[in-house]
């Protein structure tokens, strides 16, 4: 029996429109349809691919031990993070041994921050697979904001809010256009960092960008408080005349 073969699909940031057509046609088609989520959630993934999966589809929800509830530099949070990769990795391996192919659903582009590549990272020498690149959702963010970002040649930074803060400081201090992922509890230290870098006036907040609700609004117009999952920092490039 040959065995199947596994995908990474790029699902884009949240608009559903915004799936490429390939990504579409294999969903549409898997037989099986894996996606990551947080306990008690339907999961984003999920939701953006509903009415696209057809009725005989198994679905594999792969849920989260914790996300937020733990920081990145607890020693537990890598080790329950492995053996949940480990486990999610060998659910996957039991479908493709069957001869099954598999699409994990990726929000955004699958090799960007997200946790497809920990999957792919145990899989990728055992079976065939393929990886279909999606709009990310700095991408979707900075459109949805109007915000062109680079010019001529600037230099664009992509920095985790999770950084400590003369790290960030720093390295905003050396970047032209500056796009913070993973905001979340993270936004106060951020706003510190922005200030110290001089960016704080041209820095903006973007909540669920390309999603119905979406909230867009000057960084420095919002309230110092945590921001949700879904939630970016941008700074614009220099916009020098042309």
């Amino acid at each position: 029996m040959s065995k199947g073969t596994l995908y990474g699909v790029g699902i884009g940031p949240g608009d559903p429109e915004l799936m490429t057509l390939k990504a579409a046609r294999l969903i549409a088609a898997a037989p099986v349809i894996a996606f990551f989520a947080k306990k008690g959630r339907t999961g984003h993934a999920r939701r953006i691919v509903e009415g696209r999966l057809h009725a005989e589809v198994l679905e594999l929800r792969l849920e989260y031990p914790f996300t937020t509830e733990i920081s990145v530099a607890d020693p537990a949070y890598l080790a329950d993070m492995g053996v949940f990769y480990e486990a999610c990795a060998r659910d996957l391996a039991a479908h493709l041994d069957e001869g099954r192919d598999v699409a994990v659903l990726c929000e955004g582009d699958p090799f960007f921050y997200g946790s497809f590549m920990y999957l792919f990272d145990r899989l990728k020498d055992h079976y065939t697979h393929e990886v279909i690149p999606g709009v990310t959702g700095m991408a979707g963010c900075w459109t949805s904001a109007g915000a062109p970002m680079t010019h001529g040649d600037d230099v664009l930074s992509v920095l985790p809010g999770t950084l400590d803060e003369d790290g960030l400081a720093l390295r905003l201090a050396q970047c032209d256009a500056a796009v913070i992922m993973k905001v979340g509890r993270n936004l106060p230290k951020i706003r510190r960092a922005l200030a110290r870098a001089g960016l704080m006036e041209r820095a903006l907040y973007v909540e669920r960008g390309t999603m119905d609700d979406q909230h867009i609004e000057r960084l420095a117009d919002k309230r110092d408080e945590p921001a949700p999952y879904f939630s970016i920092v941008l700074v614009p490039g220099r916009q020098r005349p042309r």
